[in-house]
């Protein structure tokens, strides 16, 4: 690394700090305690919500008016296999212009740059208009997200908490840092269907119910089932069967029930009532004998143009030289629980291309570029 680079680079130096630590869910390893820190010193409110074992931060500068929110997760996925990282996952490290390490992309530099954003933001606007505030939990990279911006926004709600705009610091571009933003996500609806069949000897077809070969039928189905047609501002829904279980291990046993998973990514044409009662009517209409249980991530949300999606796409313009495309691709994130505050949501961040994988990287122009970015967004929603 070059040790006079980094002593120039605020922003590296704090990526880096907050990199060291393995901070895999839902296990913080004190990247919060940092940060709050940093923002007490600033002159913010610190508030420690700790629910479970997930630690989530909030911490406001301001007064009454609008509340603009920059939203982050100080976890990480595991590294994988540690044989395969050209470097140490946890140690971070700068080679060819890129800084290597687990969270380099998602997220510890956005988390990174957002503090130091509202840091100078408050320093030089001291009594600016509204609150500015962070958010940040240690629980977005897990299955569940029960105890993290989930169960803040709960908190939220009881005591009246409103938040008018937030961005998200997820990695959203895709070839060039700032050619994407998203404006909104698909929902994300789970189910977990077991079909009862009656097991018995494979020599004996007429004392046994197989239920993989009744329920072939009604996957197929499933899969060829045109939910909607999206709209201009999302893609179709769509269907995919990700897991699929049956049978004792036995090559002369056919089993006695089968078990399939399968996840829905759907837009705003379709709710996630409906998609539950087309997919049992599907299965009851196959005959099948079955029992299915739902599990609903979150719903689709669409943050139409408005102050947030203009102060975002003016700042990339300024600060990245580049005509931000609006769309609602890729996953979830913890925007569609913020959302239904009634607050406008744009997730912007770094190049995506690495993240979850092997050698986990972000550019060091991009990392840069990234606290002006988030600064300027807070001057022109809060003056």
């Amino acid at each position: 690394m070059n040790a006079a680079f980094r002593r120039m680079s605020a922003i590296l130096d704090l990526t880096i700090d907050l990199m060291r630590r393995p901070s895999v869910t839902p296990d913080d390893q004190g990247c919060q305690a940092l940060l709050a820190g940093r923002l007490a010193r600033a002159g913010f409110a610190i508030e420690h919500l700790r629910y479970g074992a997930v630690d989530n931060l909030w911490a406001t500068h301001g007064h009454e008016g609008p509340v603009l929110a920059f939203l982050g997760h100080t976890d990480v996925v595991p590294p994988g296999p540690l044989e395969q990282w050209t470097s140490p996952p946890f140690e971070p490290t700068v080679r060819d212009g890129q800084l290597y390490g687990r969270g380099a992309a998602d997220m510890k530099s956005g988390v990174a740059a957002m503090t130091l954003a509202l840091e100078a933001f408050v320093r030089e606007r001291p009594t600016h208009k509204g609150t500015i505030a962070l958010l940040v939990t240690s629980d977005e990279e897990g299955p569940t997200n029960v105890d993290g911006v989930r169960r803040v926004v709960e908190e939220f709600r009881r005591r009246g908490q409103r938040i008018d705009w937030c961005v998200v610091g997820e990695p959203s571009s895709a070839t060039t840092f700032g050619d994407v933003m998203r404006v909104g996500r698909r929902g994300s609806l789970s189910a977990h269907l077991t079909v009862r069949g009656v097991q018995g000897h494979v020599a004996y077809p007429d004392k046994v119910k197989n239920p993989i070969h009744l329920a072939a039928s009604a996957l197929a189905d499933l899969a060829a089932t045109k939910w909607d047609a999206g709209n201009d501002e999302f893609p179709p829904t769509s269907m995919q069967i990700s897991n699929i279980h049956a049978g004792t291990g036995a090559l002369n046993v056919v089993p006695g029930s089968l078990k399939v998973d399968f996840n829905f990514r759907f837009c705003t044409e379709s709710s996630a009532g409906a998609l539950r009662e087309r997919t049992e009517a599907l299965l009851h209409r196959h005959g099948l004998d079955f029992e299915i249980a739902w599990e609903l991530s979150g719903e689709p949300f669409l943050t139409r143009d408005g102050a947030l999606r203009r102060a975002a796409r003016t700042a990339i313009e300024e600060i990245c030289a580049i005509v931000p495309v609006a769309n609602t691709g890729g996953g979830t994130s913890d925007g569609r629980f913020i959302a239904p505050l009634g607050a406008e949501v744009v997730e912007l961040g770094p190049i995506n291309a690495s993240i979850h994988k092997i050698d986990e990287h972000v550019a060091l122009d991009d990392l840069e570029k990234l606290p002006a970015l988030y600064r300027r967004i807070a001057e022109r929603l809060l003056p």
